[in-house]
C-alpha cells in the first residue's frame, strides 16, 4: 500500500511540474462597482422576447440592413439572415419572438466563426470572423478576406467591428494568442494579448492602432465619429481609443460589475455595453496566483468556475457614466448577452451559447 501511495505521489508531483497550456501573471482584480443608482438591480431584461428560438445557434452579434432585416453569425460557420414574417406558417419556419415570424435563411457561409458584423456604406457587410480574419460580405453572399493579420502578426481572433461613415473599418483582435475556443486560457493569463486595429478599403491597409489590450472585445465609434469605445473584457473596463495612430487609449469606464463583451453606438451619444456576465469571485481569488491558475488550466474545461446565469446591459454617456441598466438575475429570459444592438427604440441582444437571439422594447415601446 505504501508503494501504491509513493507511487500515486510521484505521478502527481510530475503532473504538477509538467509545463501547462498558459504562462500566467499575476493580477489583482478591483473592487467591482456596487449595484446602485443607475446600476441597481432590476428585471426590466426579462422583457426580452425571443426571436427564433432553436434556429440561432451562437448569434453573437446582430446587424441591421435598411430593410430592417436581422443578420447574425452561428457556431457552425454561417452568416443567418431574419426577415419578419407576420404571415409565414409552421413550415416556413415560423418562431415566436417580438410579437411575430421570422424567416431565417443562410446568407453566407464564412468557413469559420462569424462573430462582430456591421454594415458599411456600400451596403457590404463587414463580418470579424473569430478563425479567417477580416471579411466582406457583398449583398450576393460572395465572401472575401481582407486582411488576416497586420504589423506582422497575424489575427487569432477577430472579434468586432464599426465601419466609419467614410467607409474605415475599426475593429478588435481580441488575442494574438488564443484562439476563439481557448478564450478562457486568455482570462487565466491575464497577459494583453489584444489590439484595436483600423481597416482602409481605399488602399487596402491594416494598421494597429493601439496594442497590449487585455482582451479587445467590442467596439463602437462615437456620434462625432472622433473616438471609439473599446471593451477590455478581462480587466472589467472600457477604453476610449483614438483612431489615429499614436493617441492610444484611456479609461472610460473602469471597476464594471461584470464582463464587457459587445458595445454598440445609437449614434446619438449613448453607447450599450453588453456584460457576459457578472464578475466571478472564484476567478478573481485565483488572479494573483500565476501558480494555481496554471493548475486550473490543465484540468478538464468541465472542472472550472462557471459564469453565473445572469442577463446584463449598461447604457453610457459619451463621458463614461452610467446612465441605466437592464438586469435579468438569474438568466431566466436572457444571459450571456455578447451583444446590445440599439434599433428603431429597442435593443436587439446576442448571445455566444443561446439557439436565438433576442429583442428588448422599452415600457410602452
Amino acid at each position: 500500500m505504501a508503494a501504491v501511495v509513493l507511487a500515486l505521489s510521484a505521478l502527481a508531483i510530475v503532473w504538477v511540474a509538467q509545463p501547462g497550456p498558459i504562462d500566467p501573471a499575476p493580477f489583482e482584480p478591483p473592487a467591482a462597482l456596487e449595484l446602485t443608482g443607475p446600476l441597481a438591480a432590476n428585471e426590466l431584461l426579462r422583457r426580452a422576447e425571443p426571436i427564433a428560438p432553436g434556429r440561432v445557434p451562437g448569434g453573437e452579434d446582430v446587424a441591421i440592413d435598411a430593410q430592417g432585416r436581422l443578420y447574425t453569425g452561428t457556431v457552425d460557420g454561417r452568416i443567418l439572415r431574419l426577415e419578419r414574417d407576420d404571415g409565414a406558417g409552421a413550415e416556413e419556419g415560423r418562431e415566436g419572438g417580438g410579437g411575430g415570424g421570422w424567416r431565417v435563411e443562410t446568407f453566407a457561409v464564412t468557413g469559420g466563426r462569424p462573430l462582430g458584423l456591421d454594415f458599411a456604406p456600400d451596403g457590404d457587410l463587414i463580418v470579424c470572423d473569430g478563425r479567417r480574419g477580416l471579411l466582406r460580405v457583398t449583398p450576393a453572399g460572395t465572401v472575401e478576406v481582407l486582411a488576416t493579420g497586420a504589423g506582422g502578426v497575424p489575427f487569432r481572433f477577430a472579434d468586432d467591428v464599426d465601419v466609419a461613415a467614410d467607409g474605415r473599418i475599426y475593429f478588435t483582435d481580441a488575442s494574438s494568442r488564443y484562439g476563439p475556443d481557448e478564450y478562457l486560457y486568455d482570462l487565466l493569463e491575464a497577459r494583453p494579448h489584444g489590439r484595436f486595429l483600423v481597416h482602409d478599403p481605399a488602399s487596402g491597409t491594416t494598421t494597429v492602432l493601439a496594442g497590449g489590450l487585455y482582451f479587445a472585445n467590442g467596439v463602437a465609434l462615437s456620434r462625432d465619429q472622433s473616438f471609439a469605445v473599446v471593451a477590455e473584457t478581462y480587466r472589467y473596463r472600457l477604453l476610449r481609443c483614438g483612431l489615429t495612430v499614436g493617441e492610444g487609449c484611456e479609461v472610460f469606464a473602469d471597476d464594471l460589475p461584470g464582463f464587457p463583451d459587445g458595445v454598440s453606438s445609437d449614434g446619438a451619444g449613448t453607447f450599450w455595453a453588453a456584460l457576459y456576465t457578472v464578475r466571478n469571485r472564484a476567478v478573481d481569488r485565483l488572479h494573483p496566483h500565476p501558480w494555481a491558475k496554471r493548475l486550473l488550466a490543465r484540468l478538464p474545461r468541465v472542472l472550472w468556475p462557471k459564469p453565473e446565469p445572469y442577463g446584463l446591459v449598461v447604457a453610457f454617456d459619451e463621458r463614461g457614466r452610467v446612465l441605466r441598466a437592464l438586469h435579468d438575475p438569474g438568466g431566466e429570459r436572457v444571459r450571456e448577452v455578447t451583444s446590445a444592438e440599439p434599433h428603431g427604440g429597442a435593443l436587439y441582444l446576442g448571445t455566444l451559447r443561446e439557439d436565438r437571439i433576442a429583442v428588448w422594447r422599452p415600457p410602452g415601446g
